[in-house]
């Protein structure tokens, strides 16, 4: 894959990530509004994302092992990670048409790992990635979209 047939190439830094509610409840953002990420797609098929909240406490100890649990439960509550092999697809029934899919093969969540993730993909007038794509809230009937905008990312 080159960068003409795959525009996702690269890595990319996160800008935002919200959710917006079919409810009309107002939208949020999971991490903050200083969320910090990275997804990086290769040339030859995998990809990796991480987001998490920015300022995380740091652990009372040098080992997440002999951490208190607490700290270990905010650690794992303010970082979500995942990573895979990951195809391009064509949707023509969606604006722009294309699809990611990612197949996850390793995650900080275990549920997440044999699931396949797929997000529309398009780009703004910036030539920032938006990553999308829409869920149930667990629970209930509630809609929710994921928008997810991604920037080049600097060294």
């Amino acid at each position: 894959m080159n960068a003409d047939s795959n525009p996702l190439l690269g890595s990319w830094q996160l800008v935002r990530w919200e959710i917006a509610y079919s409810d009309g409840r107002p939208a949020t953002l999971p991490y903050g509004a200083d969320a910090e990420g990275l997804i990086v797609y290769t040339a030859d098929g995998f990809m990796s994302a991480c987001i998490s909240r920015s300022a995380r406490a740091r652990l009372s100890s040098d080992s997440v092992r002999s951490a208190p649990e607490a700290e270990r439960l905010a650690a794992f509550e303010s970082h979500f990670q995942y990573a895979g092999p990951y195809t391009l697809q064509r949707d023509a029934s969606m604006p722009g048409g294309l699809q990611v899919a990612h197949q996850v093969r390793h995650a900080l969540n275990p549920n997440f790992v044999g699931s396949v993730q797929v997000r529309n993909v398009g780009f703004d007038g910036e030539g920032r990635l938006i990553l999308s794509a829409s869920d149930t809230l667990p629970g209930t009937s509630i809609a929710r979209h994921h928008r997810l905008i991604w920037m080049r990312a600097r060294p």
